[in-house]
């Protein structure tokens, strides 16, 4: 049995009591506060105790490019480390060192700066063989999540769950802040129909967890099956609290993948995500991607206009003209290709107040609008909506005319529903 590790945060944050509106925690105003307490993820308490809980153990590390340790990629650490094996690497989309395009298969391979052999967890399969597992006594997850259900990573997670549940290997979970806070939760949750690779897990499609309080939650919640005999243990963060965003935890942003380069496109990405499945750019092709929004029959000026008036918290809209291009390692055939688009550019003018899937609803709504009014085809995509945004719900709303209110309203129950049950599963005050 490998010994749970259980390190409580070396201060603690009071979060804040009243959640308003759209389940948001507001604490301060203006601009994130400068860090004096930097946080300790998991991998760097792993790290610094010496990979004392893996002394002598054969290990299989699921990691990406944000598997850092100060500058050091965890794998090379282990490597390293004179008292573990490092056997395997999984590599979920993006690959192990984080240089695939999104959406692109990635092979097996062989790891060149370790020499160890890397398995893809996002290609053909989805999910650790037998095979792949054999001579493995312990599997380890570390990758920055950030924080919305349908970023595949904590898919590749639930995934590996089983897997080393059926070959009774323990599985740890190496800790990492939500990018977004630990009290952010808002979105609709998957329905049956609609679970699938993008949204694996009946949760909000912002939950407020991090993958290990998440990892217990799949568990306990039985969110996946055969999970009843897993042993897992998370390696617990310290000096992260619940009201933490990103800029307050002192670490330096690794890009999670190549269209989220810097904080705050993982800010509103849960609610820009969206215009995936629509016929609009979302602003892959540019140095700008999810914040930048277009489309050829747009008048960016009016959507500005339209939702500058609707004084959505935090958030400021401006017209832009943009031009998506192949963008190597980053879009390969991105919508609207070389074709110069008009629409708006998402300003987060205070990250504390801005609610990310509300704002991509209301945006939506402004989109769809201009898009009726000229006699074109907005989401062209309704199935894939449905697997992002959880359930056809939204889609029957927008199309029904719905106002952004009666769509945000229509998750609320759900969300509170949500909250309560997760309190059994949260690690952080």
């Amino acid at each position: 049995m490998i010994a749970t590790l259980r390190l409580f945060a070396c201060f603690s944050i009071v979060a804040a009591g009243m959640v308003f509106a759209a389940e948001k925690t507001n604490t301060r105003d203006g601009a994130l506060p400068v860090t004096t307490h930097p946080v300790r993820t998991g991998a760097q308490i792993l790290a610094d105790n010496g990979f004392a809980m893996l002394a002598g153990r054969r290990v299989g590390l699921i990691a990406n490019h944000t598997a850092r340790v100060g500058t050091d990629h965890l794998a090379d650490l282990l490597h390293a480390a004179p008292n573990v094996t490092l056997v395997a690497l999984f590599g979920p989309e993006h690959g192990v060192r984080g240089t695939a395009d999104a959406s692109e298969s990635v092979p097996h391979d062989r790891d060149d700066k370790t020499g160890v052999p890397v398995y893809s967890l996002y290609g053909k399969t989805r999910q650790p063989t037998k095979a792949m597992l054999k001579g493995i006594d312990v599997l380890i997850f570390d990758i920055q999540d950030i924080g919305a259900r349908f970023y595949t990573f904590i898919s590749t997670m639930g995934l590996a769950m089983q897997a080393a549940a059926a070959a009774r290997i323990p599985f740890i979970v190496l800790d990492r802040p939500n990018p977004l806070g630990g009290n952010y939760v808002a979105g609709f949750s998957v329905v049956r129909s609609n679970i699938s690779f993008v949204s694996q897990y009946p949760v909000p499609l912002a939950h407020g967890l991090t993958v290990g309080e998440l990892a217990r939650m799949i568990r306990g919640e039985k969110l996946l099956p055969g999970l009843q005999h897993l042993e897992l243990d998370v390696v617990e963060m310290t000096g992260w609290g619940r009201e933490m965003q990103w800029p307050d935890t002192g670490l330096a942003w690794v890009p999670t993948s190549p269209n989220i380069p810097e904080f705050e496109t993982a800010l509103v990405y849960p609610g820009t995500g969206l215009f995936e499945a629509t016929a609009a750019s979302e602003g892959r092709g540019t140095n700008q991607p999810f914040r930048l929004l277009g489309a050829a029959w747009t008048d960016g000026a009016a959507l500005a206009d339209t939702l500058n008036t609707r004084a959505l918290p935090g958030a400021r809209f401006e017209p832009a003209t943009f031009t998506p291009r192949r963008l190597t390692g980053m879009a390969a055939d991105p919508k609207a290709r070389d074709k110069k688009i008009s629409g708006v550019r998402v300003v987060v003018t205070d990250a504390r107040t801005y609610l990310p899937v509300e704002t991509g609803v209301h945006i939506l709504h402004a989109f769809r609008a201009q898009a009726r009014k000229a006699g074109r085809p907005f989401i062209n995509r309704p199935d894939w909506l449905a697997k992002l945004a959880g359930r056809r719900k939204l889609n029957g709303m927008l199309r029904r005319g719905d106002r952004p209110a009666q769509i945000i309203a229509a998750w609320r129950k759900a969300v509170d529903d949500f909250r309560r049950k997760r309190m059994a599963y949260l690690l952080y005050e």
